[in-house]
């Protein structure tokens, strides 16, 4: 079934939410492969190939293949990423899923722990981003780039 290129349909939607993705890339002071590493991780607890594909490639620039391919079990393999990079995919995670983990005030104090006040608004900016373009981009299935 050919579903509706969303961001075709309502362009100002579309420009406000990009709006808010360049603030997040251009204006924070996360480090970029950060961003693309929770991109990825919220992208794939939601599900949408087409941002799993588009931020696996991003990440793929900065990070080796071995290290993206064990992302979704990252706290597994602590010793890949630095403490920062799994406080970030931890809150990214508690964020995600807050329907059931009702941003508890225990990750609450472990992300506040690793980030500054700024920061931590921030990573929780990316974070909602990213869940808004999964909400968009999985049930308006966007295409992926990878063909067989």
């Amino acid at each position: 079934m050919k579903r509706l290129v969303w961001n075709e349909v309502a362009p100002q939607g579309a420009k406000a939410l990009y709006g808010i993705h360049h603030y997040i890339t251009t204006a924070t002071g996360l480090p970029h492969e950060m961003i693309h590493l929770v991109f990825l991780r919220v992208s794939q607890i939601n599900g949408c190939a087409h941002c799993i594909d588009l931020h696996t490639r991003d990440l793929l620039k900065t990070m080796p293949f071995e290290k993206v391919a064990l992302v979704p079990v990252w706290a597994e393999v602590p010793h890949l990423f630095p403490d920062q990079y799994r406080a970030a995919l931890a809150w990214a995670e508690e964020v995600t899923l807050v329907s059931e983990t009702h941003a508890s005030d225990e990750a609450y104090a472990a992300a506040s722990e690793a980030f500054a006040p700024k920061d931590l608004v921030d990573l929780t900016i990316t974070i909602a981003a990213m869940n808004a373009f999964n909400r968009l981009g999985a049930p308006f299935r966007l295409p992926v780039q990878v063909k067989t």
